[in-house]
């Protein structure tokens, strides 16, 4: 069974920072498609962004474009999530995601992680 562990989060003034990090196991991580979704309380879980397994092509929901990167290491089987200029509408639980396809990924894929909780103050 794929594992995903999600570090990285917790509070953080408005304007600030955080790096999320996924941690993947138990599958060949290079042939996988990577993506970040957000659950805000109350609301859907929404996609936030994704990264392909092979050319390290990148896609992003509007709301986070410019101040999000997301990047992987497939020496490390990690995916990371840089955030920068948090807004306090950013605050959810964000959890990482996986699946052999990069349209899937950015939809229904096909692993989860558990969630790590990201709180911007304003």
């Amino acid at each position: 069974q794929v594992l995903l562990v999600e570090s990285g989060g917790g509070l953080v003034q408005a304007g600030g920072s955080l790096r999320l990090s996924c941690a993947a196991s138990r599958l060949t991580f290079s042939i996988y498609a990577m993506g970040w979704f957000r659950q805000a309380p109350g609301k859907e879980r929404e996609f936030v962004a994704a990264i392909s397994r092979s050319d390290g092509s990148t896609t992003y929901t509007d709301s986070v474009k410019g101040r999000f990167t997301i990047s992987r290491d497939n020496a490390k089987n990690t995916v990371l999530l840089q955030m920068n200029s948090l807004k306090p509408e950013d605050t959810a639980v964000y959890y990482c995601a996986a699946d052999r396809n990069v349209a899937t990924v950015a939809a229904t894929p096909a692993y989860w992680g558990q969630g790590t909780q990201v709180t911007v103050s304003s």
